[in-house]
């Protein structure tokens, strides 16, 4: 299958001197939901900002749907919905008012029964004839992606879609980025907040001084790039490790009661029943044990970081 949106040796820099994108080359799957993580001044906002028509880059080409977005800009842009990481909706407006005018920016006929649906999907609809300053803020960030949906979209960027709300809230517009998606727009996310990437996106992608320095994945990412510790509490407390489990990466904890064994997710099927044997062989009991892996938010540190 073709991809939404395909991106190809993008770059910016600014006439300060300053580049933001280095060679971006990337696709996005028609129905996926893609997080794109990095640090503040890595790089997203720009891209977010000149797929969407509001920078010009340097050099490289974006194609939406098709349609290749500076040669036929009206017909990409109209594929194309943003939610910005701002409130900027204007305070003495209506719901209704607001979305409806948003779809006419976009040369769309009125359409009063598209309007009602995404005001009902996004639970605004008894909101529609309040001010948008009545609002909490939410709600105005649900009449923000509203706004996006008014044109009805096929690509969706949602940058931070959830800075600033609490975790109920949080919770509840996961649910409707899944909506989303399961009614066919395919989602570009940027957040802060590692467990919503974790939660809900099919591929992860990370940016750091303006590279795209990994695709991938977001389970395979877990498990090439995850790390597990296994703790094993032992019946006796060593003084040393064996000889006999040198092959292993263990050390001692809590004063020689515990063992520590730190492996990589892919070798769980090899690694620990190799140590046991070994365990076993060299006459150490243990008497528990428990696991622990790394999270996505551990991976994203260590690349951001440049420690993997």
């Amino acid at each position: 299958m073709q991809p939404i949106l395909s991106i190809r040796h993008l770059s910016k820099t600014y006439a300060s001197g300053l580049t933001a994108l280095k060679d971006i080359t990337l696709d996005i799957r028609r129905g996926e939901i893609f997080a794109l993580l990095g640090p503040n001044g890595a790089g997203k906002t720009t891209l977010i900002s000149i797929v969407c028509g509001i920078v010009n880059p340097s050099s490289g080409t974006v194609t939406a749907d098709g349609h290749d977005i500076a040669r036929d800009y009206r017909a990409a842009r109209a594929d194309i919905g943003l939610v910005p990481q701002e409130l900027t909706t204007d305070a003495f407006e209506t719901v209704w008012a607001t979305v409806s005018f948003s779809r006419g920016l976009f040369g769309k006929r009125p359409n009063p029964a598209h309007i009602e649906k995404v005001l009902r999907d996004l639970s605004l609809w008894e909101k529609k004839d309040a001010k948008i300053m009545t609002l909490s803020g939410g709600m105005k960030r649900r009449v923000l992606i509203a706004k996006a949906l008014s044109h009805e979209p096929r690509i969706l960027f949602l940058d931070e879609p959830t800075a600033g709300v609490d975790v109920e809230l949080r919770r509840d517009m996961w649910g409707v980025v899944r909506a989303l998606r399961e009614s066919g727009v395919t989602i570009i996310l940027t957040t802060h907040y590692i467990e919503e990437a974790e939660e809900m996106a099919d591929r992860i992608g990370v940016i750091r001084k303006g590279e795209l320095i990994l695709v991938e994945e977001k389970h395979e990412l877990m498990r090439k790039l995850g790390r597990k510790q296994l703790t094993l509490h032992l019946a006796a407390p060593l003084a040393a490790i064996p000889p006999g489990l040198a092959a292993h990466r263990l050390e001692l904890a809590a004063g020689g009661a515990e063992l520590v064994y730190s492996y990589d997710t892919s070798a769980a099927e090899t690694g620990i029943p190799a140590l046991l044997q070994d365990l076993a062989a060299a006459g150490i009991a243990f008497r528990d044990l428990h696991t622990e892996q790394s999270s996505l938010e551990d991976i994203f540190v260590s690349l951001v970081r440049g420690t993997r």
